[in-house]
């Protein structure tokens, strides 16, 4: 998948996939990949600076943990981050309607 097409839906699916549970870096990218079918493999370089900006924005909190022997920062959603999870999926069957209202004219 383009990198261009995940621009403005790739925080919404960072919240989705720790919508229900807390989840370390790496479970996220492999939660995103797994969902995705295989399409959405991230590179560390695209998903550890977005969680960074999720966190300073206030719609995930960390907290460091040791995990066999290794520390780990895990992820959860926030109330804000739960509020801006709803709006992105509402902005996502809004977007998909009009794409699919332009790309398949009588069949949306």
């Amino acid at each position: 998948m383009k990198a261009d097409a995940l621009r403005g839906h790739l925080d919404p699916m960072i919240l989705a996939v720790v919508e229900h549970e807390p989840l370390h870096g790496y479970a996220i990218m492999e939660a995103l990949l797994e969902r995705s079918g295989g399409e959405l493999d991230l590179p560390t370089g695209t998903l550890y600076p977005a969680l960074r900006r999720l966190e300073r924005a206030g719609y995930l909190a960390s907290e460091w943990s040791t995990v066999g022997g290794r520390k780990r920062r895990t992820y959860q959603l926030t109330s804000a981050g739960t509020k801006m999870l709803a709006s992105g999926k509402q902005e996502w069957i809004t977007f998909r309607a009009v794409v699919e209202g332009v790309l398949r004219p009588g069949q949306a």
